[in-house]
């Protein structure tokens, strides 16, 4: 193979990755204004969509995957990936990433200021998750911290959209 031809392919190749991670990056379909925002979190119904998740041990690595957790009055799912160390293995290996269902759960909303607040949730029936620290912002875009018994704390950016109907 000449050395031309493989310069065309090495850099039509960057060129198509360039094109398709574009196209695959997250874009949010229904803007929100802050009020939307703050009617969601006062209501204590949203879902966080994490986009990327920062170990405490580790680099960032950005998801590929939809996950996220559902924020609901009455229940609380959480379906998120982890990276990092573990001090219990689970007893069933799928259960390997941050995942569950809670009904009985504490929800207190902190307000930093009129463009952010921080919401606390603490999952009663779930032994293994202490707390879930949200940070929100007016925008849309949100953060999320989760403490757990047996793992090391991780974090994920993302942002919050509306529960469809």
């Amino acid at each position: 193979m000449k050395t031309g031809n493989t310069i065309k392919i090495f850099l039509s190749a960057l060129i198509l990755s360039f094109a398709l991670s574009q196209c695959s990056s997250s874009q949010k379909v229904v803007k929100l204004t802050s009020s939307d925002i703050k009617n969601m979190i006062d209501s204590s119904h949203f879902i966080f969509v994490a986009e990327r998740v920062i170990p405490l041990r580790g680099s960032t690595r950005y998801l590929t995957s939809r996950y996220d957790v559902v924020v609901k009055k009455d229940s609380l799912d959480c379906y998120l990936p982890y990276f990092g160390r573990a001090y219990q293995a689970p007893i069933d290996p799928t259960k390997g990433g941050i995942q569950f269902t809670s009904v009985n759960f504490s929800y207190q909303i902190n307000t930093k200021n009129k463009n952010q607040w921080k919401i606390t949730i603490n999952p009663a029936d779930n032994p293994d998750v202490q707390q879930l620290y949200f940070n929100i912002f007016d925008n849309g875009n949100a953060n999320l911290n989760v403490v757990s018994t047996h793992r090391d704390a991780i974090s994920f950016d993302g942002y919050i959209e509306k529960i469809k109907k």
